[in-house]
């Protein structure tokens, strides 16, 4: 493989967060069979009985749960420093288990919780690995090298799982692997900007084989690009990319009041232009009406149908039952989210859950400038996907369970220790190696030995007599 680096040491973990960010950002596996209903056939019985789901795919996430809350627990001394330098997210996610209680549906809202519980958990295996920084060039090349060739492939060879056309309106967009063309957008800018971030790496340690392999993503998520027709996506791709190519340089990224105006300058510019009628005619330039293809509607009807202004309607819990059968009268492009992150935080999660989400904002950003400092490969990376996490949700749900821009922003947000402690594995697996290669040097004649917990060597009748060696 183009991308293998020899030097870089992950965990078979490694292999769970994958699976479980293609599964958030790709149609579910029973959809992929054939066995599941459409996406509007689910929410409609969402609507009518308030239920959703299949026990196919709660086994599979709960299975991915279970094995990475089992992996934490083999790095408990790695996992437990991860949570204690990270409590504000930790409130965050305890207040929205609290609001399933006040939930006209607790039990859906609880099961969905569970997935947003899995979210946190899966990126948390990545930051405990004994090398975070390899673990995260892993864990977003292998979602990369997964997603976006097939993507391609559906879309050019295979339209009829490629395409999808709008039973409404009749309109066609091509989605890859996602259930929507917006999804399929979300998805190459997560997984675009981590190919961007990696040619970055491999021009500045003049590396020809990544710089292949990643010119070749990078390529085929412009291509994804345009036919998704993702204006959000794009001008979200556009803004992070000039963010982490400014924190590249070295002598911009010593001088934090450029990047602090850059990140400034960025969501202020955005903000004015979508809710402030700055600049109407960019918006149309960019192909989108002035409503933001009728969001502002939208928005002005959900302004008075949150049930509780301080703590919402509970988690993950306003678009069920009558609310939504009122809203899909009203708007015949049956809307299922508000088109905005902080709005959908109101909605469910009221006025306390908003603030909630300020703190975690705040205390994100500042994690990510800090890696600028202790390690400007990664902290390049984390603060551009800041960036997505709080302008791709001006006007999409960013802020939701299972969606690849919350999973990114979660690695932006989440401090990690500065020297992460090392679990047994990851020191007696090393060791272990180190001993094979020099028994098969020596032809047999030098035998693993292992006594309390330590690594040693002892030799072979052929040799007794010499004294052992311990090996470090």
């Amino acid at each position: 493989m183009l991308d293998r680096d020899s030097k870089g040491r992950t965990s078979a973990a490694i292999v769970v967060p994958v699976i479980w960010l293609v599964l958030a950002g790709s149609r579910s596996i029973s959809q992929w069979l054939g066995v599941a209903p459409s996406t509007v056939q689910a929410y409609e019985s969402v609507s009518v009985a308030g239920d959703q789901g299949n026990a196919l795919e709660r086994n599979i996430f709960a299975g991915l749960i279970a094995i990475g809350l089992v992996v934490l627990f083999r790095r408990r001394n790695s996992a437990s420093a991860l949570v204690r330098m990270n409590q504000p997210i930790l409130v965050f996610l305890l207040y929205c288990a609290l609001s399933t209680v006040w939930s006209d549906y607790p039990g859906i809202a609880f099961k969905r919780w569970i997935k947003a519980f899995g979210d946190v958990v899966m990126i948390s295996v990545v930051l405990t690995e004994s090398d975070p920084f390899s673990a995260i060039k892993r864990f977003l090349a292998s979602a990369s090298f997964i997603v976006v060739p097939i993507s391609v492939l559906l879309i050019k060879y295979y339209p009829g799982v490629g395409m999808k056309f709008n039973p409404y309106d009749g309109s066609q967009s091509f989605i890859g692997v996602a259930t929507d063309k917006n999804m399929l957008g979300m998805f190459c800018l997560v997984l675009g900007i981590a190919a961007v971030w990696r040619l970055f790496q491999s021009m500045f340690d003049t590396q020809l084989r990544p710089l292949i392999a990643h010119g070749v993503v990078f390529l085929m998520v412009l291509w994804l690009f345009w036919r998704a027709n993702s204006v959000t996506s794009m001008a979200c791709f556009a803004m992070a990319t000039s963010l982490m190519a400014l924190s590249s340089v070295p002598a911009l990224a010593r001088r934090r009041s450029v990047l602090h105006l850059a990140v400034a300058g960025c969501l202020s510019v955005a903000f004015a232009v979508l809710f402030l009628n700055i600049g109407p005619g960019l918006v149309e330039t960019m192909g989108r009406d002035p409503s933001i293809t009728g969001r502002t509607e939208l928005w002005d009807e959900l302004r008075s149908m949150n049930p509780n202004v301080l703590l919402g309607a509970g988690f993950e819990s306003f678009w069920m039952g009558p609310r939504l059968e009122k809203l899909w009268g009203i708007f015949r492009w049956r809307p299922n989210e508000a088109h905005n992150g902080y709005f959908e935080v109101f909605l469910n999660l009221g006025l306390v859950g908003l603030i909630l989400l300020a703190v975690v904002i705040c205390t994100g950003y500042r994690n990510a400038f800090r890696m600028l400092t202790r390690d400007p490969r990664v902290g390049a990376l984390r603060l551009g996907y800041f960036l997505v996490g709080t302008a791709y949700s001006f006007t999409e749900a960013g802020f939701r369970l299972m969606s690849p821009v919350w999973i990114c922003f979660i690695l932006a947000a989440l401090a990690v220790p500065e020297n992460p402690v090392p679990t047994t594995a990851d020191v007696v697996q090393p060791l272990a190696n180190s001993v094979a290669r020099r028994f098969r040097r020596t032809g047999g004649q030098r035998l693993p030995n292992w006594q309390d917990g330590a690594v040693s060597t002892r030799f072979s009748p052929r040799v007794a007599g010499r004294k052992s060696a311990s090996v470090r």
